[in-house]
């Protein structure tokens, strides 16, 4: 055999074994068989969701889950269970059971949010409702009729240009932030706004310094469609009364921030790791749960922790899970640790990510050269769950936006994935919404997703070699994700 030949043949067999992991077959099947057979996805979804609920970044929610994840994990047999601190924040929000509705002519429930870290009505607060004026000259005749009214808008009033050189306001703009401002120095109660549909979208923003020095006004979102029967009985001259409980308790701080870790050592290489991880945080809008945002990503972590322990399996690597916080104010719990842990990176094989919703895992992106090693996961998984089929995507680079806890890693050159959330499950429907609650979760799904979750970070954490890294390339201007950890999907 001439020595250009016999190279190229062991080129072609080093690829080939790549994709040959050095999985034990009986781990995987016992692997399928709990997962399949005795899956408690559901049940910690239901704890989490049920019992503790909301987790806003910051708020006692969350530290009970903090509190009831570690537990779980030393319950299930993992090692090396803390929490690993990555900031703190001047306060602390508790949002409490909040109502509102229209009292007046007739009783009617609204569906409402309103901004986290944001002033409450302390107790309920009931007025006449006033249609928000939109000139000043309007604001003038009603200026000494304000005190004690809430103030309804048809429509939401135009942001101020913003940016680093917004462009000058129009005269229009000029006049409504002129009348927003005059509103707000006004003995008003607070302003109601409509939502663009039948969704009201929690977000908020944490930046305050003091619980007791904050800004006071109020502001509500509630539907449109209740936005619109409201103005149905205004613009019927009858009288319209509404009464809102909003039960918002700042926390003065420093309040810590954490990232939940851990582990199950590698039996020949524990110094090399794969990850698998979601947010343990959620937005905390009333009728909002955090279940599919994140509680399912929190839930399949922790089940494939069970499932792996409860086998006893036995991974080369170590496989690391990891319940990142601060995601959805941006990306802060997964920023942090990579930089925390920065000269450990060249020993990460991988993340995963499961922070899609409730679809079941459809599949993910990898480059070419990392495609063979899926293909044993993929092989496993589509025989499992025939009926909900993986599917690999090969792209040419790996993302560097996005809005997920992989996009730190991926920045740094450590392969992150994203699984693909395939399946009927709305999840438009509950993203950020009053509708993220735990009985919309299909369990089929959830039982997929953990199943084959446990089995990818178990075949990944035996694989001959590390993941492949992607050539480094600059990351895009502006890239990453939004302040706001807007997420992929």
């Amino acid at each position: 055999m001439s020595l250009k030949r016999g190279l190229i043949i062991s080129s072609l067999l080093a690829i080939a074994a790549i994709g040959q992991a050095q999985t034990d077959l009986g781990t995987i099947k016992r692997i399928l068989a709990e997962g399949k057979n005795n899956n408690q996805v559901m049940q910690h979804l239901d704890y989490l969701s049920n019992s503790i609920g909301h987790r806003l970044t910051a708020s006692p929610n969350l530290d009970r889950a903090y509190a009831w994840t570690l537990e779980k994990f030393k319950e299930f047999g993992c090692v090396n269970v803390h929490l690993e601190e990555w900031g703190e924040w001047p306060v602390g929000f508790h949002r409490g059971p909040s109502s509102g509705m229209m009292v007046a002519p007739f009783e009617h429930t609204f569906e409402f949010t309103s901004p986290s870290w944001s002033q409450g009505t302390n107790g309920p607060a009931r007025g006449q409702a006033l249609a928000a004026p939109t000139t000043m000259a309007e604001f003038n005749k009603v200026k000494n009729n304000l005190s004690g009214k809430w103030i309804v808008y048809r429509e939401s009033p135009p942001r101020p240009p913003r940016g680093q050189n917004p462009p000058e306001p129009t005269p229009a703009q000029k006049e409504q932030q002129e009348i927003e401002e005059a509103l707000l120095k006004a003995d008003i109660l607070g302003r109601v706004l409509p939502s663009r549909n039948e969704l009201t979208i929690t977000s908020g923003n944490y930046r305050i310094n003091s619980a007791t020095d904050h800004p006071m006004d109020v502001s509500i979102q509630i539907r449109k469609s209740d936005m619109e029967l409201v103005f149905a009985q205004i613009d019927a001259k009858k009288p319209v009364e509404l009464e809102f409980n909003l039960n918002h308790r700042f926390i003065q701080g420093p309040i810590k921030n954490y990232n939940v870790v851990a582990e199950i050592k590698g039996t020949e290489k524990p110094d090399e790791v794969v990850i698998f991880g979601g947010h343990i945080d959620s937005w905390d809008g009333p009728g909002s749960q955090g279940a599919a945002d994140n509680g399912t990503g929190v839930s399949t972590v922790l089940e494939a922790a069970r499932i792996l322990n409860k086998v006893g399996a036995k991974p080369k690597r170590t496989i690391r899970f990891i319940l990142f916080s601060g995601e959805e104010q941006g990306l802060f719990g997964s920023r942090a640790y990579v930089e925390q842990h920065k000269a450990e990176m060249d020993k990460i094989s991988c993340i995963f990510i499961e922070d899609g919703g409730a679809n079941y895992e459809g599949g993910t992106y990898a480059l070419e050269s990392m495609v063979p090693m899926f293909d044993e996961v993929v092989k496993h998984m589509n025989e499992a769950f025939p009926d909900l089929p993986v599917k690999m995507r090969t792209v040419a680079t790996m993302p560097r936006g996005g809005g997920s806890d992989h996009v730190p890693f991926n920045a740094v050159g450590v392969p992150g994935f994203f699984w693909d959330e395939t399946g009927s499950f709305d999840y438009g429907l509950v993203h950020h919404t009053q509708h993220d609650f735990f009985a919309l979760v299909p369990p089929n799904y959830m039982i997929q997703s953990a199943t084959n979750s446990a089995l990818a970070t178990y075949v990944m954490a035996c694989a001959p070699t590390m993941m492949p890294r992607a050539p480094q390339t600059a990351a895009p201007a502006g890239g990453g994700s939004t302040a706001e950890g807007d997420h992929d999907h």
